[in-house]
């Protein structure tokens, strides 16, 4: 299986380790459909590198299958291969400095995103019907919008991260990609169960809009949102969170940074571990966070949270750019790419903070490439918005 993979990867989507066999069962919802695996996940017989080489020539053979993963298995759905991730999942690109950088089968001039990149070019690319990822500050969601898949970010503690490797536990959540919603909506449907849709309380935060790259991005949203209002509903313009965009993405970073570092930092202090560029900067600034800065900035979480249950209720629905435009070109400087990240954290962490649904739906582009736009829902409406998402998306979805 692995020289057939590798003759048939033209998009540097999977890696070439451990090809041990990954029984699945004959018969299932999601028989008939191949899945990749991002390289976090622990698959039984064989090693997790998490998308560092070092990690990887440490790591034993997992014993058995992260819990999660075995589900789609036993559901039918059939091995192809593991996925790259970004080094430690702490970036947003897709440009692992350790491996060849995935392509963008949709935009192969622009990234893939990540850090769940590998898996987003193997669906993207026909090479997988799911893939698997993780969030944490966005890397299903950005992936989803710049390769033109649907993409949750589910309701945090939704589905079990057992057997998964972490970044940051308190913003981790499973994720997956596919091309169409129907192929989404049946892996949710096994994972999370079906659940009563909900008719939703549509509306917008001009902050966020304003967050779009240029005038191309805004129309583009605007024609976007015309297609979401003939299925949800015109969205109605919502009062101003209770704190500013700014503080919100400080205080996203900040978080993630201190348990970034309380997870890696021992292992990366060990020894030279050779982090690529942008990653090795993200962990340095995580260790400079101290204890009473993370408590300070968890209790703005929980403000936030809780002022952002109320304006959500039980219905409300928060319409949203996914990220502020179309994937940046491969060739970006490095400064161009992370002040692209830095704009996007500030759309992607209203999600993260809160812990509540995100969906991003492949209905847009941009110059030529992908540019998804997002529905952002109350905790435990992850199937709901799948709902939505098949009301607004239909038969081409």
């Amino acid at each position: 299986m692995r020289t057939i993979m590798r003759q048939r990867d033209p998009y540097n989507a999977f890696l070439d380790h451990d090809p041990a066999e990954v029984p699945h069962a004959p018969e299932g919802p999601l028989a008939g459909l191949t899945l990749a695996i991002k390289d976090i996940y622990e698959v039984a017989a064989q090693r997790t590198g998490g998308g560092n080489p070092q990690k990887l020539a440490e790591a034993v053979s997992a014993s058995r299958t992260a819990p999660a993963v075995q589900a789609l298995l036993d559901a039918g759905a059939r091995f192809v291969g593991r996925t790259q991730t970004d080094e430690l999942t702490f970036s947003l690109m897709g440009q692992n400095a350790h491996y060849p950088h995935p392509v963008n089968p949709a935009a192969p001039d622009r990234v893939t995103g990540g850090s769940s990149s590998g898996s987003a070019a193997a669906v993207a690319g026909g090479l997988a019907d799911i893939a698997l990822g993780s969030d944490t500050g966005g890397s299903i969601r950005a992936p989803a919008s710049f390769c033109g898949l649907v993409g949750l970010r589910t309701s945090h503690g939704a589905i079990s991260l057992e057997g998964a490797m972490p970044l940051a536990p308190s913003l981790d959540t499973f994720g997956w990609f596919a091309r169409d919603i129907g192929t989404y909506e049946k892996v949710a449907e096994v994972l999370l169960g079906p659940t009563a849709e909900m008719a939703p309380r549509p509306f917008r935060l001009a902050v966020l809009d304003d967050l779009l790259l240029s005038p191309a991005e805004a129309a583009e949203h605007t024609r976007m949102v015309e297609q979401i209002s003939t299925a949800v509903g015109s969205p109605e313009a919502a009062r101003p969170l209770l704190h500013s965009i700014d503080d919100l993405y400080w205080c996203f970073r900040k978080i993630q940074s201190y348990e970034a570092w309380a997870v890696h930092g021992p292992w990366i202090s060990a020894a030279d571990r050779k982090l690529g560029p942008g990653v090795r900067e993200r962990f340095e600034f995580g260790s400079t966070i101290d204890e009473a800065t993370f408590a300070s900035e968890t209790a703005r979480r929980n403000d936030f949270r809780d002022a952002f249950a109320q304006m959500l209720g039980d219905d409300g629905i928060l319409v949203m750019p996914t990220v502020p435009g179309a994937a940046p070109l491969k060739d970006a400087g490095f400064e161009d790419l992370q002040a692209y990240r830095e704009r996007a954290l500030r759309l992607l962490c209203l999600s993260g903070l809160s812990g509540f649904p995100q969906i991003t739906l492949p209905l847009g582009t941009v110059e030529g490439a992908p540019f998804g736009i997002s529905l952002l829902g109350p905790a435990g409406s992850d199937m709901a918005l799948i709902g939505m998402g098949r009301a607004i998306l239909g038969k081409e979805g």
